[in-house]
């Protein structure tokens, strides 16, 4: 705790938390160190996709098994040249090293065998090439692969390639990415998630499926708080703190707190006067 705020009236008690089994702070930090981190290896879509090639009748007529569909392991069907990352890393001495597509499998990660396999039509290598929506409809039937790729429409991540790097990912994709995670993991003790704006660079129907993954975690028992600054999430918590009356070294006091009801009737808060004129038809 800072020095400035360590004085004995900052502090009165806490309560509730007894309830609370763990703490999980969703931020927005990268996700992963290399190429290889992608959100299909993330969600663990991907094993359930490797095996999924590995039982067609191609793969069983050579011998292969998943691992022959896996970009991190040696010795299966990954191009050994970039090590299944698609690119090569050049060294640039004084300068930042700089990355350029593989030549021997031209980005593709895998080799030429290996994408030989196909399943309705379309190799390993394609499917990595498709966005969690595309793959969604095409993996129609499948249901454990559908069901790691759900958690990922619903936070609004439906737009990205399933190979995409994660080291790649804005930091509100990296944290989407990390909401949808515990969301397919169906993890059941009762967690506080803490979350520092997750709206920041949402469109409002993105905004919308964000809420209704936080609503999820509740109606499962668990408790989210959120620092944030957009209206419309403000007027769908179920308490708002409004600290200030301004930034930075400005605030830190507390202006009010309640319902966005009880925000709304009280004269000393900015955010109340902003909720009072939010989704209110022009004049």
């Amino acid at each position: 705790m800072p020095p400035e705020l360590a004085h004995d009236d900052c502090l009165a008690a806490v309560t509730g938390f007894e309830s609370l089994e763990q703490v999980t702070l969703v931020d927005a930090s990268p996700i992963g160190r290399s190429a290889r981190s992608i959100p299909a290896t993330y969600l663990k879509a991907f094993d359930e996709i490797r095996r999924l090639f590995a039982a067609t009748a191609e793969s069983k007529q050579r011998g292969y098994t998943a691992r022959q569909f896996s970009f991190n392991s040696s010795g299966g069907g990954r191009c050994e040249m970039c090590g299944g990352s698609g690119d090569i890393e050049v060294d640039m001495q004084f300068l930042a090293d700089i990355h350029t597509t593989c030549p021997e499998c031209s980005g593709r990660r895998f080799g030429r065998e290996v994408l030989e396999v196909t399943h309705r039509n379309r190799s390993i290598a394609d499917v990595l090439d498709m966005t969690v929506e595309e793959a969604f409809g095409f993996f129609r039937g499948e249901h454990k692969i559908r069901r790691r790729l759900q958690p990922l429409r619903d936070v609004g991540l439906d737009y990205l390639p399933l190979g995409q790097p994660t080291t790649t990912l804005s930091g509100g994709e990296s944290q989407r990415l990390k909401l949808a995670s515990f969301l397919s993991s169906k993890a059941t003790r009762r967690t506080l998630f803490l979350l520092d704006e997750p709206t920041t660079g949402l469109h409002p129907a993105d905004v919308e499926q964000l809420l209704d993954c936080l609503d999820t975690l509740l109606a499962v028992g668990h408790s989210v708080v959120v620092i944030e600054h957009h209206l419309g999430l403000i007027a769908r918590a179920d308490h708002v703190i409004e600290l200030g009356p301004g930034g930075g070294p400005r605030g830190g006091q507390l202006i009010a707190t309640g319902s966005p009801r009880d925000i709304l009737s009280c004269a000393e808060s900015v955010t109340g006067r902003h909720l009072s004129c939010y989704n209110q038809p022009p004049p």
